[in-house]
Parts: structure tokens; sequence; C-alpha cells
């Protein structure tokens, strides 16, 4: 096994400088072309640092853990986690995933906690609470962060209102002088996180007005969608607002396999602004995301963790704009 040693000979430097070059320390200046000969001489033997000896060296690891999604993320949010990933690896933190599903809690809490991180960004609500940062942070967490609608007492917030997306659509539909709007909500476990928010901004958008709103379940087939598609005549509605766009497509399908007019008979709106709605025909409203840019997000995760003892912040992430297509 290749040692640290052996690179220093190689680039003809010393092991001190290896672990500055390879450790990404900032506050030795070494010039480029030793830093470059150093990761060819570390590549050329294969040498990789070991992260828990460093971790001990530094008093605590660079692990930053996230939990995996109790949900399947959808394309926007999956490009979003990427990019944060990319961001805090370019940082030199090492990012971990973590399969969470079955646990919430204090449960969930001390499974993280094993494993040392320097920082947890939890998604959504219900997987972690204030007894839970507070075991994370005993272990050794510098940075407790929750992404998700709501805060948790002792953690960073980074929040995301759901209900604006609904409140966003439902507004676009009535506008048009639609007065009954069906919900999408996906039958699919885990889902009303998201989907009961956005439910609750359509009906704020609707009160008042004499609109009425009804909640629909539907599960991400294609035989669901027809047997709903075949009662819709029934249910009165002339309009629909999908949990995203791509419920939403599935939805129109089956309602124009129907013999049901789009946007005659019902206005179609989803959301997340998905490319493959805009080659859609009728081309498909939606409401679009304004995400936050993952490099801001690991910036900020890394001022925590340098500086851990400030007070728990409140950053509002998600921003929604109604894109108004031939669907609606």
């Amino acid at each position: 096994m290749p040692t640290s040693a052996d690179v220093a000979r190689l680039a003809g430097v010393s092991r001190a400088t290896v672990s500055y070059v390879l450790n990404n320390t900032t506050a030795v200046r070494i010039s480029e072309p030793t830093r470059r000969r150093v990761r060819e001489a570390a590549e050329e033997l294969g040498y990789v640092p070991h992260a828990a000896a460093r971790s001990l060296r530094a008093g605590h690891s660079r692990m930053v853990l996230m939990p995996t999604p109790h949900i399947p993320a959808g394309p926007l949010y999956s490009h979003f986690l990427n990019e944060l990933q990319w961001a805090l690896r370019r940082l030199d933190y090492t990012v971990v995933q973590h399969g969470s599903v079955g646990m919430s809690g204090d449960e969930a809490a001390r499974a993280w906690a094993e494993l040392r991180p320097v920082a947890v960004l939890a998604p959504g609500a219900g997987t972690l609470g204030p007894r839970g940062v507070n075991v994370l942070k005993r272990s050794g967490a510098k940075a407790v962060l929750t992404l998700g609608p709501e805060r948790v007492e002792g953690a960073h917030a980074l929040l995301m209102d759901q209900r604006e997306v609904g409140h966003c659509a439902g507004a676009h539909l009535l506008s048009g002088g639609r007065r009954s709007i069906g919900v999408i909500m996906p039958a699919e476990a885990g889902f009303e996180t998201f989907s009961a928010p956005r439910l609750e901004g359509v009906r704020a958008a609707a009160e008042g007005t004499g609109a009425r709103v009804v909640p629909l379940g539907l599960a991400y087939d294609e035989q669901d969608a027809a047997e709903l598609a075949a009662r819709w005549p029934d249910l009165g509605l002339d309009a629909v607002f999908a949990y995203n766009d791509e419920y939403a497509m599935l939805l129109m399908r089956a309602l124009q396999d129907a013999g049901t007019g789009i946007p005659g008979d019902t206005a179609v709106m989803g959301a997340d602004d998905l490319l493959i709605g805009r080659l859609l025909r009728p081309r498909l409203s939606t409401v679009h995301l304004e995400m936050p840019s993952g490099q801001l997000l690991a910036e900020f995760v890394d001022r925590v963790v340098r500086d851990p003892g400030g007070a728990p912040e409140v950053h509002h992430l998600l921003g929604s704009t109604a894109v108004p297509r031939d669907s609606t």
C-alpha cells in the first residue's frame, strides 16, 4: 500500500507538503507546479489519503452526511442535490448519503451520529427533532441543517414553503376563469410533506372567490390515470393542478385519450417546469421553481462548520412563478 512518504519521494517534496496539497490546505502557500507534481505522483502510485487518520489529527471529520429523502426525488430536486454535492466536494468535504428509510426522529439521529459527521443536511419534515439535533451536536456535528417546510429547534433552517407553489398555480387557474379545480395528490406514501402544503396553497388562492377545490388521489400508473379520466365528466372540474409535471403529463394524456379537451374542457397545470412539458401538445403550463445554487448552499455549510457558535439561521430558498402555456 503506497504511503505519503512514497508520494513525497516521487514528487521530490516533504511529507508535510504532500499533506498540505492532498488535504487542500489553504493556510500554507504552495506553488501550482508543486501541487501538480504532488497530485501526479499520488495518481501514479495510487495513493489515497486515509480519511479516518485525517479526522483523528483534525479532531473532526470532513464528512457531510445527507440522509436520503423518504420520497423519490424529482428531476429538479435531484439536480439541486447533485450540484450541492459537487460544490461540497470542491470545498474538500466528503459527502455521504445515508439510507434512512424506516428510521425517523431520535433513532435516525443516533444512526447518523455513529458516523461522526462534521455536518448533517436532513431533508424533509419529520426526519429530525430537537432531541436528535442535540444528539448530533454532542457527537461532534458542527452544522445541523434541515431542508424542508418547517423549522426544527436548534438547527439551521433551509425553508422550502410548498404552499407558495400551490398558491401560484391556483392564482393562475383562477385568473383564467376556472372555478372548479382538482388538485392531484400522489397516492404513493411519503409525498404528503410536499403535496399537502401545495393543496393548502391552492385553497388559500381560492378563498373568497366562490371556487371549489377538490383533492384527487392518483398513483403514478397509466391504469390509475385512465380510471380517473373515465370518471372525469362526473367530477364537474374545469381545471386541475397536478403535484408536478410528471403527474400532470400522465393525467393529461389519459384525459385526452378519454375525449376530454385540453384546455377547452379542462385546464391542466403542473410544477417543476421540466423540458419535456414544453415538447407536449398542447404545451404544459407549469410552476417554475427557483432553487438556490448548490455552490451558495455549500458555502453556507462551510461557514457554519468554521464558525459553529452562532444562533441558528433561517433561509427561505424556494421561489415560484407561473409559466402559462397552451394547456391552460
